[in-house]
């Protein structure tokens, strides 16, 4: 198995919704695109996937060296090897990288924020800056496009830990800010016994708002001109924002099941939201 078919394969396996906005790119902006998700894959599965903190630690550190690499060496994992072949076309820089494997590093370090500000620290650098780069693979001539990038991609993150406010608390993380919590009358007890009562439904409430916002605020962003080239991220906005009212149609119940939309209801939104441009 080459690079490419190895990171296809990683995308492909992810069953993300990232994956179905690729589909209808260009090759080359495809296999640019799909080298940078099979990374962000990578790292994050180092984190997710490794019960030994200092074991996580040493293989986030290996991935540094990797990225360093890519820009000064030779790399050795067929990811790194494929990014090799694509950051220079597209203007990747090799701080940019690093920093969202200090992002990922972070879930190492803290296992709740005590406000928002600190969340959007960590959200910036594991989704944000992801959104720029993707950006910059899609294309663009007005630099607002990246501020549109970077704030869809906190949408997105925003969208996940509503999804997954259950699932991340029996990984002993809490990503809801602390502050707000004490806010509406809710404890980390009842986030990880998940009890589900009415303060937490209107916490989850001002949660799904400001992910709301954050979609209008990034699409507000958006200059006419790069419209057409950005549509991949577009078809991401849909297929997320979908997510993010289902959740909200099913009443946030977050604390004991995942909502997920089906691959065909991804394909439709997808190929929809592509042809009207």
């Amino acid at each position: 198995m080459n690079p490419q078919e190895y990171c296809q394969r990683k995308a492909a396996q992810s069953g993300s919704s990232f994956y179905y906005s690729f589909l209808f790119l260009p090759e080359a902006r495809r296999r640019a695109i799909t080298a940078l998700y099979a990374f962000c894959r990578e790292v994050d599965d180092v984190v997710d996937e490794t019960k030994d903190v200092g074991i996580a630690r040493t293989k986030l550190g290996w991935w540094r060296q990797e990225i360093a690499n890519v820009y000064h060496a030779k790399p050795q994992h067929p990811v790194a090897r494929e990014l090799a072949e694509v950051v220079g076309t597209y203007g990747i820089e090799e701080a940019q990288l690093q920093e969202v494997i200090e992002g990922m590093a972070m879930d190492l370090e803290y296992n709740a924020y005590p406000d928002f500000e600190a969340l959007k620290v960590y959200c910036h650098k594991v989704a944000g800056l992801v959104g720029i780069l993707a950006a910059k693979i899609f294309g663009y001539q007005d630099t607002r496009s990246l501020d549109y990038a970077n704030d869809l991609g906190i949408a997105f993150q925003l969208t996940n830990i509503i999804r997954d406010v259950g699932e991340d608390a029996r990984r002993n993380r809490i990503y809801l800010p602390l502050h707000e919590l004490a806010q509406h009358g809710v404890t980390s007890d009842d986030i990880v016994s998940a009890r589900e009562t009415e303060n937490f439904r209107k916490l989850m409430e001002f949660q799904f708002a400001r992910a709301n916002s954050y979609y209008d605020q990034a699409l507000s962003k958006l200059p006419k001109v790069d419209r057409k080239a950005q549509r991949p991220g577009l078809v991401m906005a849909a297929i997320y924002r979908t997510l993010l009212h289902e959740i909200h149609k099913d009443g946030f119940h977050v604390l004991t099941q995942r909502t997920a939309l089906t691959p065909l209801r991804k394909l439709w939104i997808a190929w929809k939201t592509w042809i009207r441009g």
